[in-house]
């Protein structure tokens, strides 16, 4: 077993007398039985044999400190200020404080403020409210606050400044209509907009295939047809219209599924493209549902405008346009329609749409006039190679 080492040279026993004097050895090391030596660490800790360690003894020695700021004696022994040594265990003690501090030194400092701030700071840790209650202080932190349990009062203002007021409510459900409300609008903007025309498209050109194909076949004679059903096409080379033309202006029947509709027997009765003298009128959509006659607007004078039927084409001229009349003007559609600048009979066909656009509110009246019959045995006409 080593032996415990002094930490300082100057400390020679660790509670035992140094060896200043000549004498020192013997009252340190002597006082065995029958002039033995006896070992003082041997006897207590019961390893007999260790010697303790000597250190040469220091000369000049000046005043030092210990690490506690304790300071040595006036020869460097540190044995004026070291605590009392165990008989027992040769543990040190704690040792106790100066004999000038009290034990008013020792006790916490009392809070700042002055006997009030005192009497604030006891109530907010003893008071009834916060003793019974738990309740948390103005004092104590957010940590706290959260942590304190409720009282049955302040759990229920809590839950009642939680729970939403009648105007609140009333507020969230009006909100909540207007949302919904605005997205059944943009559901019904987009579905007339973009699905109509989508679906008018489709069903248009089947049927105008169906028409091409019976007209191949010879299933369908000529200017057979029933009412709803097409019985030619409409070419606007100059707009890139190909549209069925159908017997009748019914909006489900006709003109919804992207078709421009014939003002026939029940309408206005107006003329077939193979009579000799007359006005054959055309209705269709402007926006939505297929919107065939969307940009007639952008007809100039002279314009082809041309009708297939199965045997013939019938080439017409755009020769004038009224922007705007009121849908009870049915004067548009005379055999010589008024507002068109036709002075005599002729063969003529009227064009009609409502306008602006979006709107029903009026109607936009284009007019032309034929200029060529030509058989389907001789091949299309210029307006439709060209």
């Amino acid at each position: 077993m080593t032996a415990l080492r002094p930490e300082r040279e100057t400390d020679t026993s660790y509670g035992q007398q140094s060896y200043g004097g000549p004498d020192a050895f013997e009252e340190w090391y002597g006082g065995g039985v029958q002039g033995t030596p006896q070992d003082p660490y041997a006897a207590s800790y019961g390893s007999p044999g260790a010697a303790p360690q000597q250190s040469a003894p220091q000369q000049h020695a000046e005043p030092q400190q210990s690490a506690a700021g304790v300071p040595y004696g006036p020869a460097g022994d540190a044995t004026a200020h070291l605590p009392p040594v165990d008989d027992e265990t040769m543990a040190l003690r704690i040792p106790d404080p100066p004999p000038g501090a009290s034990s008013a030194a020792r006790a916490p400092a009392p809070p700042p403020g002055g006997r009030a701030a005192r009497r604030k700071a006891a109530r907010s840790r003893h008071g009834r409210r916060g003793a019974e209650a738990g309740a948390p202080s103005e004092e104590d932190g957010p940590a706290d606050r959260a942590s304190a349990p409720l009282s049955r009062v302040e759990a229920r203002r809590q839950a009642r400044a939680r729970r939403a007021s009648p105007a609140v409510i009333a507020s969230r459900v009006i909100g909540e209509m207007f949302i919904t409300t605005g997205v059944v609008m943009l559901l019904f903007v987009t579905y007339q907009l973009w699905w109509t025309n989508v679906r008018a498209h489709a069903q248009a050109g089947s049927e105008a295939h169906q028409l091409q194909d019976d007209w191949a076949s010879g299933k369908r004679n000529p200017g057979t047809f029933e009412p709803g059903q097409g019985f030619a096409l409409l070419h606007i080379p100059k707009l890139d219209v190909v549209v069925p033309i159908a017997e009748g202006t019914s909006k489900p029947k006709v003109l919804d599924k992207g078709m421009v509709g014939h003002y026939g027997q029940g309408d206005l009765n107006t003329a077939m493209p193979d009579a000799k003298s007359g006005n054959f009128g055309l209705a269709g959509h402007r926006n939505t549902h297929g919107e065939p006659f969307r940009y007639i607007n952008k007809l100039s004078p002279g314009d082809a405008i041309v009708v297939e039927t199965q045997d013939t084409y019938f080439v017409y001229k755009m020769a004038s346009i009224l922007p705007v009349t009121s849908p009870a003007n049915i004067s548009v559609l005379d055999p010589v329609p008024k507002g068109s600048g036709f002075t005599g009979p002729g063969r003529y066909i009227t064009l009609t749409t409502c306008t602006p656009e979006f709107t029903s509110k009026y109607r936009m009246i284009v007019w032309g006039k034929m200029v060529e019959e030509r058989p389907r045995s001789k091949g299309k006409p210029d307006a439709l190679v060209s």
